[in-house]
């Protein structure tokens, strides 16, 4: 396991964009539209972020973090074991990954994602 992302939630996706592309040297690698939510993920070298701009989020739950997994199901199923449901998902996304959300002790958001198939 990796970290993938971490996610950003944002009021403005071009300014936001503008902000991490210019001050920061992030480039975009991709876009996309999830469940009414705008979502552009910008990189850096290594470091990857994602910015969501739409949605109906808590300010509370405006970040979280993205572990990049081989197999979600795997995740899925030791989650369940220990008596643990997800927040949201799983999902399967237009460009074939597979991602599922879930909530740490501090309703951190979690999220797990298997980018191959």
């Amino acid at each position: 396991m990796r970290v993938h992302h971490f996610g950003i939630e944002v009021k403005d996706l071009d300014r936001s964009a503008s902000f991490y592309k210019n001050l920061l040297g992030f480039r975009e690698i991709g876009r996309m539209t999830f469940l009414e939510e705008n979502i552009l993920f910008l990189q850096n070298q290594e470091i990857r972020i994602e910015l969501i701009s739409g949605g109906k989020q808590d300010n509370h739950q405006a970040t979280h973090i993205c572990f990049e997994v081989n197999c979600l199901d795997d995740v899925i199923r030791r989650f369940n074991e220990n008596g643990m449901k997800a927040l949201e998902g799983p999902y399967q996304l237009k460009n074939g990954w597979k991602t599922v959300f879930y909530e740490g002790p501090d309703h951190e958001i979690i999220e797990f994602l298997q980018v191959s198939g």
